[in-house]
């Protein structure tokens, strides 16, 4: 099987497309042949060795994919051959196949593509914990999403929608902006800080925000953090926007408001019960149509190098998909 592979990872340059024997599943386990695989932006910083946790090499970057179950362990009974899955894992996924935990292997409904499947379950249920478990997020709040065009940003821009908010979203370009408002948002603005509160006031009727979501956590996050009202909850899900920003810690003070972390990968290692739920919960919405998951720029196997550069440099709506069966 071909498959993308490091033995540093310093650089794109690093990785080549190699030929490897094809594994066998554990008995835990589930061998898939991969359709697509994700490349978020966090993809690529695990890919290069600048996310908090490094992975070993020799290393296979990849850790959503959506495809096709080829072989199962002994012990796997949820899922059989043919079956058409979504997986996950601390990377691989760039490959023909791949053998995976099968605790993350899910089935996906035939609403659902390949493509679609392979950028969900960490954006989305990124989003779904954040809003319902970190926040509380009641139908009839304010939302405001930063960065509403990326991966968890349109997430939260859909599944905010669905659970009643009135969403804002922002996005640096007018094309992000309009993406974003083709994916629920009410109102959305630009992400220049000068005159950013008025611009906001302007579009909310001079109403407070209830909930931030914030995968930037750039220049705009003490602007965002003061336009919240009396227990207002501001979700730091990732730093996106550059160097991590500071907070004068007496604003949460004096509006009784929350800043709130949400990591979804130690929420998937400590409530994987509750993780398994939300998947649930967003897989029925795919199901009866009510929710539809966006896909991003797509590549080819072979331009797995373009997809990594292209995934970091915020241009992209979405999720960069890389294509291993060419659809």
């Amino acid at each position: 099987m071909k498959l993308v592979q490091a033995q540093k990872i310093d650089s794109v340059a690093d990785y080549a497309l190699i030929d490897q024997a094809i594994p066998t599943p554990g008995a835990a386990e589930v061998l898939i042949k991969v359709h697509s695989c994700g490349m978020g932006y966090v993809d690529a910083l695990v890919a290069l060795g600048r996310y908090q946790v490094k992975p070993p090499v020799p290393f296979t970057p990849g850790q959503e994919i959506g495809g096709v179950v080829e072989a199962i362990g002994s012990d796997v009974t949820h899922v059989t051959v043919g079956d058409r899955v979504m997986a996950s894992s601390f990377g691989g996924g760039v490959a023909e196949y791949v053998a995976v935990p099968s605790l993350t292997v899910h089935k996906i409904p035939d609403a659902m593509s390949y493509a679609q499947a392979a950028g969900f379950n960490i954006n989305y249920i990124t989003a779904m914990h954040a809003l319902k478990d970190r926040a509380s997020l009641q139908s009839g709040e304010r939302l405001l999403v930063m960065g509403a065009a990326g991966g968890v940003g349109t997430a939260a821009v859909q599944v905010g929608k669905l659970l009643g908010a009135e969403v804002i979203a922002t996005g640096s370009t007018p094309e992000k902006r309009a993406f974003a408002q083709e994916n629920g948002a009410s109102h959305s603005l630009d992400s220049n800080p000068e005159g950013w509160r008025d611009r906001l006031k302007a579009i909310s009727d001079g109403k407070k925000l209830d909930v931030v979501l914030d995968p930037v956590c750039g220049p705009l996050l003490e602007l965002a953090f003061r336009s919240q009202g009396w227990g207002g909850r501001y979700l730091v899900i990732g730093f996106t926007g550059g160097p991590i920003p500071k907070l004068p810690v007496n604003l949460p003070l004096m509006k009784g408001a929350s800043l709130v972390g949400v990591d979804v990968r130690q929420f998937f290692m400590y409530e994987p019960k509750r993780a398994h739920a939300h998947l649930t919960q967003l897989l029925s919405w795919v199901g009866d149509g009510s929710l539809t998951p966006t896909v991003g720029r797509r590549f080819a196997l072979d331009d797995f190098a373009e997809a990594m550069t292209f995934a970091m440099s915020g241009k992209g709506h979405g999720k960069t998909i890389i294509d291993i069966v060419s659809s």
